[in-house]
């Protein structure tokens, strides 16, 4: 997760602190760049990003995000109506989910050996680093690392289901195979 993700008591939306290094960006530009390597588009992105930074104990500041888009997102030249903004944020977490099965199916179904889920891990994370940089974010090493382990704890969760799903009986005899011998594959 981003460490800078809330913006500070003193920023209001018409000082914007994300998305300061796409300034002179055009936003068929930006999105052509995402598709290349995430499955969101720019609106998405930018959305997304600002429903997390505005979000309060109540809820999402929804009106004021689409009211100070072209404000808040360089990129970003007309303002959203709140249903737009709902719409843009649901689609954005819609294709996280997707994105999210699509891999573990993939990791489940032992279509990638270990090595090409680790480069497809390798690679995935790179993008998003490079996209918090982009939106004036960072991440502490502390959170980088407690990231990197959920990931892997959850990956050897995939791997143990995985080898259990296929291999918890003997293909030969039938006999349920022992941990030690699930383990072992």
């Amino acid at each position: 997760m981003p460490e800078d993700t809330q913006p500070s008591s003193e920023s209001s939306a018409a000082e914007p602190n994300r998305f300061e290094r796409l300034e002179s960006a055009d936003y068929d530009r930006v999105d052509e760049f995402l598709r290349e390597y995430v499955a969101f588009t720019a609106r998405e992105w930018a959305v997304a990003r600002l429903c997390a930074d505005f979000r309060t104990e109540t809820g999402v500041e929804m009106t004021t995000i689409g009211e100070n888009l072209p404000e808040l997102v360089p990129f970003m030249d007309d303002r959203y109506t709140r249903q737009a903004v709902y719409q843009s944020r649901r689609s954005f977490e819609e294709k996280v989910r997707e994105a999210g099965a699509t891999f573990l199916y993939g990791a489940y179904s032992d279509f990638f050996t270990a090595n090409e889920l680790d480069d497809i891990m390798y690679e995935a994370t790179e993008v998003a680093r490079f996209l918090i940089e982009v939106e004036g974010a960072s991440l502490s090493p502390d959170t980088e690392l407690e990231a990197e382990e959920g990931v892997r704890a959850a990956m050897e969760g995939v791997h143990r289901a995985s080898l259990e799903l296929r291999y918890d009986r003997c293909p030969n005899c039938g006999e349920r195979l022992s941990e030690d011998a699930i383990e072992s594959e």
